[in-house]
């Protein structure tokens, strides 16, 4: 039940939508179905068949081929949440790069962060709105047809999952929607979104904790199967891993202005094209400054290569002082470059953009030094990454 997940933000490294398929656009929105999707689809279609013929008396056939309407109605309503959120950020300006279904529900990716706590709340509160008018609908739909029809037994469904997600999705607790209501009310009050955003990330993991202890005392009455255990636990793993991600992220992002590019970029030391890799070695080993980078350049000094300490690496130390340097060095061209000006933010978003192992620092002068990313992800995470050698 993760309709509520939605990505505002763009500096924080994007979200990565793996064993997906592109199935369209709506309203120019991509829509995204994950194969997760496919797996619960198969489940839903063969509970809900089952349950038709058993309470209808219908044939096997008839029920799956209901129960398979009802998984299509279903993700109707997914997305209509979605799209709440979606059509909200963009009536307040904010570019939807898409939005994806997936096991539990989906999610919505926006280009950018809500500009103000008032944008982030109504952005975060339009798809439970949206799921609570459809389960209105679906209510209103259910006492017409009666519960004794195939689309009664398909509306009462649909109302009773909307009106569950619409509840379910206004917890307090981030990554649900209400989480991210109640962010937006700590963010109006500290005036810190990134504060802000870690409160709401404990109170999801909170949340996940009371979810799990309600869960299996349900279970230890009777009042839940195992499998249906094993649903609330899940949902429960996905609670308490979106929580964690985003006390993470937002832990990052208050460390973007720490991300100082003329402190970070490494020295070089250059060497002309021919030396041999054991002497341009030596040469750095005996530079008095820290974490030196060697790079080429041809007769008249200008730089042409940076070497690639992998490749250089995997070269036997007794073949180095006969191997040029050349040959395990990558071209100038081929390396990204960064301008010297740029804030903390300004590079994290260089870097999603344009993923390389490192970069080239430059200036009006020329090239400053060499940036690699693994000093960046040590300045944003410096408990959980050591900057590289």
């Amino acid at each position: 039940m993760e309709d509520g997940r939605v990505d505002h933000s763009a500096p924080q490294p994007r979200r990565v939508r793996r064993a997906t398929h592109a199935v369209g656009r709506v309203l120019g929105i991509p829509v995204f179905l994950n194969a997760s999707m496919l797996l619960l689809a198969l489940l839903v279609t063969l509970v809900y068949g089952n349950y038709v013929s058993d309470e209808l008396g219908l044939s096997g056939p008839v029920s799956y081929l209901i129960g398979f309407g009802f998984v299509v109605c279903l993700l109707g309503s997914v997305l209509l949440h979605e799209l709440g959120h979606a059509l909200t950020a963009r009536h307040y300006g904010i570019g939807v790069r898409g939005i994806t279904l997936e096991l539990l529900g989906g999610w919505t990716e926006m280009d950018r962060d809500a500009p103000n706590p008032r944008v982030d709340a109504l952005v975060s509160l339009a798809g439970p709105a949206v799921s609570l008018v459809l389960g209105g609908l679906a209510t209103g739909a259910t006492l017409v047809l009666g519960d004794r029809t195939a689309a009664g037994q398909i509306a009462f469904q649909l109302a009773a999952s909307n009106v569950i997600v619409a509840i379910f999705n206004v917890l307090p607790g981030l990554p649900l929607d209400g989480g991210r209501a109640l962010r937006a009310g700590i963010w109006a009050l500290l005036k810190d979104r990134n504060r802000a955003t870690v409160a709401a990330g404990w109170a999801g993991r909170g949340l996940a904790g009371v979810t799990a202890l309600v869960a299996f005392w349900c279970y230890h009455v009777g009042l839940v199967t195992v499998f249906g255990l094993a649903f609330v636990l899940l949902v429960v793993f996905t609670l308490w891993q979106g929580a964690g991600q985003s006390i993470r992220l937002a832990r990052m992002t208050g460390r973007f202005p720490l991300v100082d590019l003329p402190r970070l970029a490494r020295p070089l030391l250059t060497v002309t094209a021919g030396t041999s890799l054991g002497e341009a070695q030596r040469r750095r080993a005996e530079d008095p400054r820290p974490h030196v980078v060697l790079a080429v350049s041809d007769s008249a000094g200008n730089l042409t290569a940076l070497v690639d300490p992998v490749a250089a690496e995997r070269v036997p130390v007794d073949r180095r002082p006969w191997v040029a340097v050349d040959s395990v060095s990558r071209s100038r061209d081929a390396v990204p470059a960064l301008p010297v000006g740029l804030t903390g933010e300004q590079v994290v978003r260089a870097l999603q953009a344009h993923p390389a192992p490192q970069y080239l620092v430059t200036s009006d002068d020329g090239v400053v030094g060499v940036l690699r990313v693994g000093d960046v992800a040590a300045v944003l995470e410096p408990h959980r990454v050591r900057p590289t050698k």
